[in-house]
């Protein structure tokens, strides 16, 4: 890898942990216990877990080179996911 890739792939890392730490960790946590409280997510908490997955799925290029955040990686990935289920669980069971 090239100095001006590491360079670029530090700050981008940087930026994406910031906003991580910020502002998608404490809105996800805020969705799991609403999911876990038996609530449906609405149309804003759909998009914006759309939004994040998207994002992921962007920065994967990044997230390959540097395998040491493969951990945080995965442990976010199964927030979303259960997020999502529990929330389509709950939408199941209020339209019954």
């Amino acid at each position: 890898m090239s100095n001006t890739t590491e360079e670029e792939d530090k700050g981008i890392l940087e930026v994406l942990l910031e906003r991580l730490v910020k502002q998608r960790l404490p809105h996800a946590l805020a969705l799991e216990k609403k999911v876990d409280q038996g609530d449906v997510l609405n149309d804003y908490d759909i998009q914006f877990l759309a939004e994040v997955l998207r994002d992921i799925g962007r920065a994967k290029p990044v997230y390959d080179r540097h395998p040491d955040y493969q951990p945080l990686i995965a442990k976010l990935m199964s927030l979303y996911a259960h997020i999502i289920e529990r929330g389509a669980e709950n939408e199941g069971e209020q339209a019954s």
